[in-house]
């Protein structure tokens, strides 16, 4: 599948896959070095924008080592076909102590994935199923 990608900033490194045959597009920090505190969160533009075919969708996801050593997670992320503008990732850090993410370093991956686009049928009743209505915790502890 071809993938269109536009550089929106002279400094910011473009995505790529680390290893043939990975899933996932290394997404690098474009901005300057900043320290995270604990409990903070940030967004963090990268410098691209992607056009891809409807059908598929990228999600921004956790690099394994980020959240691993660091404690930072990458939250909402999802791009849709018809977006244009410039990709961002925005981390939390759920740790104790401060992290500084430094210019041009890794901080997250890029997934494209094709996904079905429903057509949502409006209807008075569902049909029953062995969960029913079962919320948070309906299968047990854990």
């Amino acid at each position: 599948m071809k993938v269109k990608i536009k550089q929106m900033h002279d400094d910011a490194i473009l995505p790529k896959y680390a290893h043939p045959g990975d899933v996932g597009l290394d997404v690098y920090n474009r901005e300057e070095d900043y320290t995270l505190q604990p409990g903070e969160r940030k967004v963090f533009f990268v410098g691209f924008s992607l056009k891809f075919e409807p059908g598929y969708v990228a999600r921004v996801c956790d690099r394994s080592s980020v959240p691993n050593h660091y404690g930072l997670h990458t939250m909402g992320g999802i791009y849709d076909a018809g977006y244009r503008g410039e990709y961002n990732v925005q981390l939390v850090n759920l740790s104790d102590k401060e992290v500084t993410i430094e210019k041009n370093q890794k901080i997250a991956q890029i997934l494209i994935y094709p996904v079905i686009i429903a057509e949502l049928e409006e209807v008075t009743e569902l049909s029953d199923s062995d969960r029913g209505d079962g919320r948070f915790g309906s299968t047990g502890k854990f």
